[in-house]
């Protein structure tokens, strides 16, 4: 089992919209690639973590599951206008994905 985490930092001042595009990303887009098989979830800094800091969560059974759902998300045109949408409101540079092996 596999958790594939992206993080990004929210601009000052724009949590809340960048929270309101993923939930139309997973609305509109995820809901598309399969996401529903994933455990989607959305996470934000809160002690320890900075609170600008915003990751979501997918789980998959293996690495060719994720392989599958990236792909699919590719193949969607409105996945780039989306990028583009939310591009004004993340500090550029903190896009970051990490894939964790769940070992319990």
């Amino acid at each position: 089992m596999f958790s594939a985490r992206w993080q990004i930092d929210a601009k000052f001042g724009h949590k809340q919209t960048v929270l309101e595009l993923l939930h139309k990303w997973e609305r509109d887009i995820g809901s598309q690639a399969g996401i529903e098989d994933l455990k989607f979830r959305i996470m934000t800094g809160s002690i320890g973590a900075r609170e600008a800091t915003i990751e979501t969560h997918h789980e998959a059974e293996s690495l060719a599951r994720l392989e599958e759902f990236f792909a699919r998300i590719a193949k969607i045109d409105a996945h780039a206008k989306w990028g583009k949408e939310m591009e004004p409101y993340v500090v550029s540079g903190t896009s970051l994905w990490n894939i964790f092996r769940i070992v319990e």
